[in-house]
């Protein structure tokens, strides 16, 4: 009997302990977490309806860390206005690169060199119409990504299966850049094959840029070309600008960007923009304006946006 009674102790002490490992296990890991809250007043072209100029908007971001035998482990993920904005899971070996899974976030790839132009704020063509003429995306949903430096050449490439959206085949994208050839010189060069509706219907990518920064000023050009499958369909896009910091507070830039397009009967498309930015602490005061002209290559359909915003970070 007292022998009974003792194994059965050891049996409940067993899983006692066997109990509080596993609760010790899954909550050994913490998350921090941020937030942004923004007040925006933004003044749309005079022939569009927007209603009150006035909106905030808040951001939650939390993220976390773990190491492990072949790396360390960071987890991200973001909402504005409560709602899912992107997330990602990254593992970071060290001199061997990070590999990433992303979803909502162009982290690698040619995604995260679409418009790398110096801006104090947004780029020139946010927030108009032919926003998306000539920029070199693929999908961002559960995206594997690496990125890697070897030699003083930086390495960066995604990889989508299966992309989704009636989309046949994968999306892939690698840009390959260099900081090192002379002070204050950064470049690079990207391709991508974006998925189409058919194994026939992709379009090829191809980006360069080149950027230089002298003091407080840095100026940079960045090309792209989109390559579609349909006749007369090819969209070019080069882009200029220079940024300066006036001071540790204070920055400010210019910046101009032209889209070409094949077809005869499309215009070029034209966008000039104008931003400058003040941060003092946790508060960050900006404004930027953006204008443009024969938006997707219609003549005579214009517009601009102008937007003045005071975001604090906690």
């Amino acid at each position: 009997m007292k022998e009974s009674i003792m194994t059965n102790i050891k049996k409940l002490g067993l899983t006692a302990l066997a109990g509080s490992l596993v609760t010790t296990t899954a909550f050994a890991g913490a998350l921090d977490v941020s937030g942004t809250a923004k007040v925006v007043y933004a003044s749309q072209d005079e022939s569009e309806v927007t209603g009150n100029p006035w909106s905030m908007n808040q951001g939650i971001g939390f993220s976390g860390s773990g190491d492990t035998d072949v790396g360390t482990i960071s987890y991200q993920y973001t909402m504005t206005n409560a709602v899912f904005s992107s997330s990602s899971l990254k593992l970071d070996m060290g001199d061997s690169g990070t590999f990433s899974l992303s979803n909502g976030a162009g982290t690698t790839g040619i995604n995260a060199y679409d418009d790398v132009m110096p801006t104090a704020g947004e780029e020139v063509w946010d927030d108009l119409d032919g926003q998306a003429n000539g920029v070199a995306t693929i999908s961002t949903t559960n995206t594997l990504g690496y990125a890697g430096s070897f030699g003083g050449m930086g390495v960066s490439a995604s990889y989508n299966k299966d992309s989704g959206g009636g989309n046949q085949g994968s999306s892939k994208s690698i840009v390959l850049t260099s900081g090192s050839l002379m002070d204050g010189v950064d470049v690079g060069i990207g391709i991508g094959d974006k998925a189409g509706s058919s194994s026939d219907t992709g379009t090829d990518q191809r980006i360069m840029y080149a950027k230089y920064t002298m003091g407080s000023v840095t100026a940079g050009i960045q090309h792209t070309d989109l390559d579609l499958s349909a006749a007369d369909s090819d969209v070019e896009r080069t882009h200029i600008a220079v940024s300066m910091a006036i001071n540790e507070n204070l920055s400010a830039s210019i910046g101009q960007s032209t889209v070409e397009f094949e077809s005869s009967t499309k215009d070029d498309q034209e966008n000039t923009g104008l931003a400058v930015s003040y941060t003092m602490g946790s508060m960050t005061i900006a404004a930027f304006t953006n204008s443009e002209s024969s938006s997707g290559g219609t003549n005579g359909t214009d517009d601009s946006v102008s937007e003045v915003s005071v975001a604090f970070a906690f």
